[in-house]
């Protein structure tokens, strides 16, 4: 039986990352996409050319999108799991004052690319009748929090297209699943915090967070249930955190 195929988006850090590697070591086919051409390569050393396939493009470019999945040599077409986990949270101002480009970013990556890369990726699972869909989204898609604004309103939008997804997508043997973190641990308050590693760092202080492995081994559960089984929907949180805002912190 050929190796199932898996596309990740965000792969060169954090839970892109982890779940890349997370998946190889269950035997799956690595499509690693992401902007970082050297992060993406040190895969494929890790991994092997015949395992993983680095695939370079931003997100938020429509075109290039379409131009790196219309690129795939043929035997790494037939995609049998997406992962939209490529996202991104800049600044924390009030909306008053908020940056627009900081607005722009969120939206471009956070929902518009999840949409080019799906809509790329769906017309061959439903082709075949086969397929998963996992968004990463946030336990900010559940719930706003004071500075929030744009970064919660592009996850809640990752929540509300997965439920539509979801429904779009039942009747053409296409699983369509959800993950929202908690605070987990990677680069991600570095770039919302502009390059603040000191402030960044601060977020996890205190307390145990998750870290991208512990998502990765969701995501790996999630994938290998039977195939009549899908978990939709999943809110994993460090023992610490209640919700988004309350944290327990010593």
């Amino acid at each position: 039986m050929p190796k199932k195929i898996a596309l990740v988006t965000g792969a060169s850090s954090g839970i892109g990352r982890a779940a890349a590697v997370a998946l190889a070591q269950q035997g799956f086919k690595i499509i690693a996409a992401g902007r970082r051409t050297e992060r993406l390569q040190e895969l494929v050393d890790q991994f092997g050319p015949d395992q993983v396939l680095p695939l370079a493009f931003d997100v938020r470019d429509h075109a290039a999108v379409q131009a790196a999945i219309a690129s795939l040599p043929a035997a790494w077409k037939t995609i049998d799991v997406l992962i939209n986990n490529a996202g991104n949270a800049h600044g924390l101002s009030p909306i008053q004052t908020g940056d627009i480009a900081d607005w722009d970013a969120m939206l471009d990556i956070n929902v518009k690319g999840l949409l080019y890369v799906t809509r790329e990726v769906l017309p061959v699972m439903v082709e075949r009748k086969s397929g998963h869909v996992i968004n990463i989204g946030s336990i900010a898609g559940k719930e706003a929090y004071a500075n929030g604004n744009v970064y919660c309103a592009s996850k809640f939008a990752i929540d509300a297209l997965s439920k539509a997804m979801r429904i779009d997508l039942v009747h053409e043997g296409v699983k369509v699943s959800e993950i929202n973190p908690g605070a987990v641990e990677t680069e991600f308050s570095e770039v919302r915090f502009k390059g603040d590693t000191e402030r960044a760092a601060n977020v996890y202080k205190g307390f145990e967070p998750l870290r991208a492995e512990d998502i990765a081994d969701l995501l790996v559960f999630m994938v290998t249930r039977p195939k009549h089984v899908n978990i939709a929907e999943v809110l994993i949180l460090p023992a610490a955190q209640a919700s988004a805002t309350i944290i327990n912190k010593q």
